[in-house]
């Protein structure tokens, strides 16, 4: 990835440090690793963070912070990578993840009218919950393996496209 760019854009560690929400981490917080900007810690933040946009629960952020710390992954780039995961794209996240469930399960697909009710909820989760979260489990790892990967192949290429041009500049010379 453009290092100078991702680091432009990153916010300030002092800032996530301060966050509300994040005070309880902030004896775990002061690990440099979190903030180092590297092929390893971006990519390992991006698998994390993929991984996790698949979780059909609310906790993304959270989560993400969680393992984060405990992987020493690049925090910013987990926190801002898991909002592929946000209120536009959750309903055509689930579907697919619920077409890979149901597939793979080799079950009908579940037809349902909508109803705004807490009962309606329960008893449609419990119809669809097996392909769902088997379908989450695998577009997520599908997603995090893919996003680390082509996140490890674009620093690799910018890496060498920078010693390729060190290269010619000094042998101009």
């Amino acid at each position: 990835m453009p290092r100078r760019l991702l680091k432009r854009l990153m916010p300030d560690p002092e800032t996530i440090r301060k966050h509300p929400t994040l005070r309880i981490f902030q004896h775990w917080l002061n690990d440099p690793n979190l903030w180092h900007l590297n092929r390893y810690s971006a990519s390992s933040a991006v698998f994390i963070a993929f991984l996790v946009a698949f979780v059909p629960l609310p906790i993304h952020m959270l989560t993400v912070t969680l393992i984060a710390i405990w992987w020493r992954a690049n925090l910013p780039v987990a926190l801002a990578a898991v909002w592929l995961s946000n209120p536009v794209t959750i309903p055509a996240q689930f579907f697919l993840a619920y077409e890979v469930g149901t597939r793979l399960l080799n079950e009908p697909e579940h037809k349902f009218a909508f109803e705004l009710s807490l009962q309606w909820a329960r008893a449609e989760f419990n119809a669809i919950w097996q392909p769902l979260l088997l379908g989450c489990l695998i577009c997520g790892l599908f997603a995090a393996f893919i996003g680390a990967g082509i996140v490890r192949l674009v620093w690799r290429m910018q890496v060498i496209a920078r010693w390729k041009a060190r290269h010619h500049r000094r042998h101009q010379s």
